[in-house]
């Protein structure tokens, strides 16, 4: 009798053990929950597998913009945007139409000087509208000024034309990836192992708190966000971001947005990854002077990208 309690203790004990290392494994709470699933066979912190959500898609001609109107342009407000290469890398921003679409830009492709006496390859600015892009600005006739004759031709016009089909086929790739997994709708305070994300009722919020992507030492993983209508990151007042960790790079988050993107419209905070949404993305609103970044894209393919004061760091393809 003895013998028997002695080992029916000892079982228990064991099993007690093997719950909490369960536990453990799984986080803490609600606010701390680990979704997603290993990075292949060497697991999520393997160096070459990029995990569950594949590969990263091809984003062809569309890897070199920051930004990208559809045919209805881009749109800044503020004279603290700046759209550059987060590697030195000169990057492109653009439309399938015409220069007149892109407003509050200039590049550095020629001498600029600013306005109200502005020259160069400058897109209707103001003193109080101007966005710098370390590249060209890439459009439909007719050329933006007098002094920037290059621009805003067919050669231009078929290079915008080029990145437009890119998106589109990178958007319908992550679109019909399988094997999501349903996080909830709302992503603040969630911590995101590489995977594909869906959630049942289409939209996706970052509100309340921060979201983690934890690449677990693997810098080649990647994560897939499928999102059937609007992403709205933020909240009035409170703006979000989207931290990195164990080794997770902006080059590989890529957001596939049905709708429309708000991204903190109150200002500040920093989002990441290639965000291609169907309708408009929108960063901040006017008369916020705090800047919001992207370290990542915004690729809009039907409508415009609105930005005020916004910073867009762009990964190398």
């Amino acid at each position: 009798m003895v013998k028997f309690e002695k080992t029916f203790k000892a079982r228990q004990l064991f099993i007690a053990s093997l719950l909490a290392g369960s536990v453990a494994a799984c986080g803490g709470g609600d606010d701390s929950k680990l979704f997603g699933g290993s990075a292949g066979a060497g697991g999520v912190g393997g160096s070459g597998s990029p995990g569950p959500a594949g590969a990263v898609p091809a984003l062809g001609a569309a890897g070199a913009f920051g930004g990208f109107g559809g045919g209805a342009g881009m749109t800044n407000q503020g004279t603290s945007t700046v759209i550059t290469g987060a590697q030195g890398q000169p990057v492109s921003i653009g439309t399938t139409g015409a220069s007149t679409t892109m407003t509050g830009f200039h590049d550095t492709s020629v001498a600029y000087v600013p306005p109200p006496g502005g020259s160069g390859c400058t897109y209707t600015e103001t003193t109080s509208n101007i966005g710098t892009v370390n590249g060209k600005i890439i459009t439909d006739a007719p050329p933006p000024t007098l002094s920037c004759p290059l621009e805003g031709t067919a050669s231009t016009k078929a290079q915008a034309d080029a990145a437009a089909l890119a998106a589109l086929t990178a958007f319908n790739d992550l679109a019909g990836r399988p094997g999501a997994t349903d996080p909830g709708a709302n992503l603040g305070g969630l911590t995101l192992a590489p995977g594909i994300y869906k959630t049942a009722g289409g939209a996706m919020l970052l509100t309340g708190s921060d979201l983690t992507l934890d690449g677990g030492g693997n810098a080649n993983a990647v994560w897939v966000f499928q999102i059937a209508s609007t992403l709205t990151v933020g909240a009035a007042g409170a703006p979000r971001s989207v931290i990195l960790a164990g080794g997770a790079q902006p080059k590989n988050v890529f957001w596939q947005v049905g709708s429309s993107a708000t991204i903190n419209a109150a200002g500040g905070g920093t989002m990441v990854g290639t965000i291609i949404s169907s309708a408009a993305t929108s960063f901040s609103t006017p008369g916020n002077a705090a800047i919001t970044t992207l370290n990542g894209r915004a690729l809009a393919l039907n409508a415009s990208v609105t930005m005020v004061n916004t910073v867009i760091n762009v990964p190398a393809p």
